[in-house]
């Protein structure tokens, strides 16, 4: 359900070609079920989590889903799932909520990577 995209890009990477898929997944608020988020997560390799540091609702949720990512992920397989966290619309810091700070401390406890960038870049 809902409008969902999937962005292809490549990228190189230290000398290696990696393809990226983006799903783009509207946060909608009612949880679907989970066995369909389940396989969205079972193709994919690492994870990049987005959210914007001017809507803390969008942050709030990212626990969740690295837990929900990880259990579906390295309940197979004991490796270790790269996920990275991304704070955007760096540009509109004067309608920033969430701070860099809170981002990397967040990260940290999860296990994850983090950046900030801008939409713009």
């Amino acid at each position: 359900g809902g409008a969902e995209f999937i962005y292809s890009h490549n990228l190189t990477v230290d000398g290696r070609e990696i393809l990226l898929h983006i799903w783009d997944v509207p946060n909608s608020q009612q949880a679907e079920d989970g066995s369909s988020e389940e396989k969205r997560v079972q193709w994919a390799d690492s994870f990049v989590l987005v959210y914007s540091i001017c809507d803390r609702a969008s942050f709030n949720i990212l626990p969740l889903k690295v837990q929900f990512i990880k259990a579906a992920k390295e309940g197979q397989s004991q490796e270790k799932v790269p996920i990275v966290i991304v704070g955007n619309k760096r540009d509109l810091h004067h309608q920033r909520v969430v701070s860099s700070e809170e981002g990397r401390l967040l990260a940290l406890s999860l296990d994850c990577g983090f950046y900030e960038v801008s939409a713009a870049e």
